[in-house]
């Protein structure tokens, strides 16, 4: 993986690195409780659909060209396997991914070591969340397999995330952390997976590392950085977004889970996989600019309103072309590089915090506009006989006045007679 500057100014920090583990403090198991959201708790249902048959000459010889290097990987150099894995189709099959992923992040055999049992992770802090966000993504995992083989699924990713956290226990899980683990689950199997799910958690460059700190902040930090790149592509788009003020919300789910909680085709959750493994860590939100951009039409033609537009583009269809995306986001990464963007990120960053003022400001006063009608109106009811109130408005009014002189006379005595 490939690391970029995801330094924040804010909450948790992130080095230039992309390195967001701490300096040694107290251990803590809390749990991430702030970044759960409703989004991540309804999965989408994966379609286990075959792979696909590529009749494409050029996919044909790439299937060759892996093949003959997987007779010999020691031979093959680190940029040979993300070419394959970037290129078109990307790395084709599962049966080649369980061998090239873990090369993609440097995994080695002698990492693959045999998982303990749950019960010897039942006692962890965080073992009941884990359980009920496995037990919730019962869609993800493959349709019509037996009983007994998809508990033993379970209590695999349960005992893979588990593992994960008690390893590196000031890492916070998250609602959507079981999404990434369990396609890796899928893939290469509970022995690679450990280590593979480590090296995106934890250390330089690691991209689900921002999402684990103690705060959302830098993971809203980093996902700010789609706004510019959309703005810099497609000015009326963004200001369609801006004006609606959509905000970044939408795309948290695909961010958090490398969209694997979101599509619906594991085919597309996998080829984004094979790109994701290689890439900078800030390259999904790329992937999500992107996407964006392809669906400026639908955009526009829905009405300029934030929930309505948040509909809209929180669901992906399964229809996305997913390899001229990635296409796409490549050339706007290669064509805005995150460094370039800091300063738009930073001025959108203050404009939204003071737009929170001016909300949090509005809201006070119209609180303390509501208070003070209450109490004037529940004084008068108080202190106003029935009766008056009866009265026609102009002796109504003129009642009420003298009532309140009268009142305050009453509290005022000194006003009257020490003069």
């Amino acid at each position: 993986m490939e690391s970029n500057n995801t330094d924040t100014d804010i909450g948790d920090k992130c080095n230039s690195n992309g390195d967001c583990s701490p300096t040694p403090k107290k251990q803590s198991f809390d749990l991430n409780n702030a970044k759960n959201i409703d989004d991540i708790s309804t999965p989408s249902e994966l379609k286990f659909d075959e792979e696909p048959d590529y009749e494409d000459a050029e996919v044909k010889e790439k299937k060759r060209d892996i093949e003959k290097c997987l007779e010999n990987p020691d031979c093959v150099n680190l940029e040979q396997w993300q070419n394959f894995a970037k290129g078109k189709a990307g790395l084709i099959s599962d049966d080649y991914r369980r061998k090239i992923w873990p090369l993609l992040v440097g995994v080695t055999q002698e990492e693959m070591t045999e998982p303990p049992s749950l019960d010897e992770l039942s006692t962890h802090i965080e073992y009941n969340q884990v359980v009920l966000d496995v037990n919730r993504s019962l869609k993800r995992f493959p349709p019509g397999i037996p009983y007994e083989q998809r508990v033993a699924l379970q209590d695999q990713l349960t005992v893979l995330i588990l593992r994960v956290i008690m390893k590196y226990p000031h890492l916070k899980y998250y609602q959507g952390y079981h999404d990434v683990a369990i396609t890796l689950l899928l893939v290469c199997g509970d022995r690679a997976s450990f280590p593979l799910l480590c090296r995106l958690s934890y250390g330089p460059g690691a991209p689900l590392a921002p999402f684990m700190q103690t705060t959302m902040q830098p993971t809203q930090h980093l996902l700010n950085y789609m706004l510019p790149v959309i703005s810099r592509a497609d000015r009326k788009l963004a200001e369609c977004l801006d004006k609606a003020q959509v905000g970044t919300m939408f795309a948290l789910p695909w961010y958090l889970t490398w969209f694997g909680h979101s599509l619906n085709k594991y085919t597309d959750v996998v080829r984004l996989y094979d790109y994701f493994l290689c890439a900078p860590p800030l390259f999904p939100v790329y992937v999500t600019a992107a996407i964006v951009l392809y669906r400026a039409d639908e955009v526009h033609n829905c009405e300029c309103d934030m929930a309505m537009l948040h509909c809209l583009l929180s669901r992906l269809p399964d229809d996305l072309p997913f390899e001229d995306i990635l296409v796409t986001a490549e050339k706007l990464y290669d064509n805005n590089d995150p460094t370039d963007l800091e300063p738009e990120v930073a001025a959108l960053e203050r404009r939204e915090e003071e737009q929170r003022k001016l909300d949090e400001e509005r809201l006070k006063r119209r609180q303390i506009a509501a208070r003070n009608r209450n109490t004037l109106s529940s004084r008068l009811r108080r202190y106003v006989p029935t009766a008056l109130r009866r009265l026609p408005l102009p002796r109504y009014v003129l009642a009420t006045a003298t009532v309140l002189l009268g009142i305050y006379v009453y509290y005022r005595p000194d006003l009257l007679f020490n003069r």
